[in-house]
């Protein structure tokens, strides 16, 4: 008798349940005022620690991307959750910034780490046919997130103060992340959807193999992946950590402004499930290449946006910035192959980590002497290195395995 398969699209809900507790990272600007008032801590000391969980989560992804490969996705995906509420946990017991860094920064990044590239790798594994849209699907809970926890993290904070507040959400994402993690099952060997098959040019050599990672970064394609990975994600990160001092600067009022934080998460959200569909498509490349194209121009120009189309243009960075979450994972797929793929795209959102301490940093070293005046300098060269890696894109060309 054939093995029964399970209907794919639960694991697409463990995933939404998973990236939704996840993306909650990016509701960090709700604790760094507290924390500031609290305990009189510097601004770039406490927004130190939104850095540090970036870019040990993006570590995390590479360690516990090797180990679901291995093991299954179910019980990474669980442990992620216990360390994850388990650094939330350890933060409501701060006392010095030391403290908070190792808890929430990195025990709580390599939570994040464990519990984001296992519903990645599996989607993928289920939807052979469909990468595009199910990875966009599955990361816009990532970059939803903050929409659903920014306002119960402030009601929390209100009520229970800063530090209490970390070990309710740390319970509650616990619980998200780890019944999520139980509908999450690799498909049988040599699954394929009915009626699918793969086609001519992923079945064939030039792309679609199984790379090893030790393989896959020897190749050009990885290496332009890499770089150009960097760049676009830099210069998202850069806007989703200023968006609310960069409102202001162009003449939005203080009120207002905060919006602004959460219209870009919107359109984060947005951005990841439209471009991964695009790319389907579209193709990969193409896709990539409008996008940087889409984020080059906005970021040369957003000095000049001023008043309610300064919102348009944080938008259209957020926008684009989603899609380079989408493509990234369906493009290492679709060069390296799915056997691996939760190393390899480890390997590959590593620079997503690196450009979560390069974006904000070049802002911040940048930035204009005038307090409240936005600097263009670290815009246009985030602006102009856009349009390079358009270039560099445009040379991504299916590896072939020899």
């Amino acid at each position: 008798m054939s093995e029964k398969v399970m209907n794919r699209w639960f694991v697409v809900i463990g995933a939404l349940l998973i990236q939704v507790a996840l993306g909650a990272v990016y509701i960090w600007s709700v604790f760094k005022g507290p924390l500031m008032t609290e305990f009189g801590w510097d601004p770039a000391a406490t927004n130190l620690t939104f850095s540090i969980t970036i870019l040990v989560f993006a570590i995390g992804t590479i360690i516990f991307g090797k180990l679901q490969d291995k093991i299954g996705p179910k019980k990474v995906a669980t442990l992620g959750g216990i360390l994850l509420a388990l650094g939330l946990i350890l933060a409501s017991k701060t006392t010095s910034i030391g403290w908070l860094y190792v808890s929430f920064g990195v025990i709580g990044g390599l939570g994040i780490g464990a519990g984001y590239v296992c519903p990645l790798a599996t989607c993928v594994k289920w939807f052979p046919d469909k990468k595009g849209l199910i990875t966009g699907l599955s990361v816009a809970g990532f970059g939803g997130g903050a929409i659903v926890f920014a306002p119960i993290a402030k009601s929390f904070i209100a009520q229970f103060g800063t530090l209490n507040t970390f070990a309710y959400l740390g319970v509650i994402f616990g619980i998200c992340v780890i019944i999520g993690a139980q509908f999450l099952k690799n498909p049988p060997a040599g699954y394929k959807p009915a009626g699918w098959n793969p086609p001519a040019s992923v079945a064939g050599k030039a792309g679609g193999a199984d790379f090893t990672t030790g393989e896959m970064i020897r190749t050009k394609p990885f290496v332009l992946m890499w770089l150009s990975y960097l760049v676009g994600a830099a210069a998202g990160m850069m806007i989703i950590a200023n968006a609310l001092p960069i409102a202001q600067a162009q003449g939005i009022s203080e009120t207002l402004a905060v919006s602004a934080v959460m219209i870009v998460s919107v359109f984060n959200a947005v951005g990841r499930l439209t471009w991964g569909t695009v790319s389907d498509k579209l193709g990969r490349t193409k896709t990539l290449m409008v996008v940087f194209l889409i984020c080059g121009i906005t970021m040369l120009f957003l000095k000049l946006m001023t008043g309610s189309l300064i919102l348009v243009g944080v938008s259209l960075v957020g926008f684009c910035f989603g899609g380079f979450l989408a493509v990234y994972p369906s493009l290492t797929a679709d060069y390296f192959g799915t056997k691996n793929l939760g190393m390899n795209y480890g390997t590959v959102f590593l620079s997503y980590g690196i450009a979560g301490v390069a974006g904000p940093m070049l802002y911040d070293v940048l930035k204009s002497p005038v307090p409240g005046q936005l600097s263009a300098t670290p815009l246009m060269i985030s602006g102009i290195l856009c349009f390079v890696c358009l270039v560099l894109v445009l040379l991504i060309k299916p590896p072939v395995k020899s």
